[in-house]
């Protein structure tokens, strides 16, 4: 017995001395997988990420957001990059990052080989324990390599995971960013029409003094100047509360950080920066299904899955061919294939692996088609909102232009009212704001395509409620 026991406990130690350090020396690393995050953040554009791991790199970063923004006008590519430095939210899941790299760490490292014995009963019964306790070692130390490949599938996962968070924040702050500068113009030019709508209800007070207007012309002009001061109040206030979601996002309240945005919205591009082959760049760098992908590879693992029989796309399993209709028209689309492996589960002892990768292989598919959606849906969007703002610039504006510089024409000819031609102003303030209003949806537009393409929630980083 004693022989036996010396060679299980040396067998232990040997198996446990036999852990893959380098894998080790890459999860112990103390921001592990961060370097994954970076590229793939990069590479959408959004940004670079910073990941604090203690109270004194916080405030420091919380110092160089606020240096950052602090007295100034924030452009968007700033406030994007005080959120990726500052939003704890952001933290917190690269805390979940680092969690998942020290489960590799921990997996890889193996068993201790140390045993305690607690001597209660008799002989036989102390030998037994101690060989239960020997058997469970070993098997532990025996299965490190396939159990560290699992765990490190989820690692990466874990990094995708982190990865489409950092995105879909920087996608989320730019979307506040234009909000709140789009909701600072309409205000402007809201104020603009105040001031010549004060004039006139100030006039019509004169006037009516004079007896040269009437009690009903003078009320309609005070009216029109009422809804005026009730539109600009509801604008500045709508302003106001973009900010600080904006102000959140970043990792600020409005009472800590004092800035602001610029006055408009960047004029339109001569083109929507979209492809027009988005759909393939989302099955290439969406992270969801990147991690989808994942997730078979560590269910075959864990499974002991072998034997992979063949691949099928994700339109082969969920739909089997796919056809557009358009006008009464019947089109075959080509089709970009995005491939899923599917392995021979018949000789599985376990029912429960053959149905879990089958649900993982389902749910995948479902994911690649909702991103195809997804894609094609952001190009319309981003092309359609560019014409339509580009339309409301170069028609509708000029048109509006034209009627206001005749009606001032003839205002000086004393051929209308100073009333008249306040009412053409207002006609042309609501030109103004359909205007605004669709060059903002073009620049949302045009920053939901970054979240087509590269993935991740468009709520990442958000908390209930604002800070004020």
């Amino acid at each position: 017995m004693k022989t036996k026991l010396v060679s299980s406990l040396a067998l232990v130690g040997v198996l446990a001395a036999c852990a893959d350090m380098d894998t080790i020396n890459e999860v112990s690393a103390p921001r592990a997988g961060l370097d994954v995050v970076a590229n793939r953040t990069q590479q959408a554009q959004a940004g670079t990420p910073a990941w604090h791991l203690n109270a004194s790199e916080i405030n420091a970063a919380e110092s160089r957001a606020l240096s950052k923004i602090q007295g100034k006008t924030v452009s968007s590519d700033t406030a994007v990059q005080v959120a990726l430095l500052n939003n704890r939210g952001l933290q917190a899941t690269y805390s979940d990052l680092g969690l998942s790299a020290a489960d590799v760490w921990e997996t890889a490292i193996g068993p201790v080989p140390s045993i305690g014995v607690s001597i209660t009963g008799l002989a036989g019964d102390v030998t037994r324990t101690l060989e239960a306790a020997l058997i469970t070692a070993l098997v532990e130390a025996a299965t490190v390599k396939p159990r560290t490949k699992v765990a490190e599938l989820r690692f990466e996962q874990a990094q995708l995971a982190a990865a489409g968070e950092t995105i879909a924040l920087a996608v989320e702050t730019r979307r506040a960013w234009i909000e709140a500068v789009a909701a600072f113009e309409a205000a402007a030019l809201i104020a603009r029409t105040q001031n010549a709508a004060d004039a006139a209800s100030e006039l019509a007070t004169e006037l009516g003094r004079t007896g040269a207007l009437g009690v009903a012309d003078q009320a309609r002009e005070h009216a029109f100047n009422a809804e005026l001061a009730a539109e600009l109040a509801d604008a500045r206030l709508e302003a106001e509360l973009a900010k600080g979601r904006l102000a959140r996002l970043m990792g600020v309240s409005l009472g800590q950080a004092r800035f602001y945005v610029p006055d408009a919205l960047p004029g339109l591009p001569g083109q929507p920066r979209s492809s027009a082959d988005i759909e393939r760049l989302a099955l290439e760098n969406r992270v969801d299904l990147a991690a989808g992908r994942l997730e078979l590879e560590a269910i075959a693992a864990e499974y002991r899955l072998t034997g992979q029989t063949r691949v099928f796309s994700d339109l082969e399993i969920a739909l089997g061919a796919e056809i557009e209709r358009d006008s009464g028209d019947t089109s075959v689309v080509p089709v970009i294939d995005f491939e899923i492996p599917l392995y021979d589960s018949s000789k599985l002892i376990s029912r429960r692996g053959s149905l879990t990768y089958l649900k993982a292989a389902n749910l995948l598919a479902e994911a690649a088609i909702g991103a195809r959606t997804e894609a094609r849906a952001a190009h319309m969007a981003v092309t359609g909102k560019h014409s339509v703002a580009r339309h409301w610039r170069d028609t509708v504006l000029p048109l509006r232009r034209t009627i206001d510089e005749e009606a001032l024409k003839s205002y000086n000819g004393m051929i209308t009212s100073t009333f008249e031609l306040l009412e053409d102003a207002r006609d042309g303030l609501e030109a103004e704001l359909g205007a605004a209003e669709a060059k903002r949806d073009y620049w949302l537009a045009e920053t939901d395509v970054t979240a087509a393409i590269w993935g991740g929630s468009a709520s990442a980083g958000s908390q209930k409620g604002d800070d004020e």
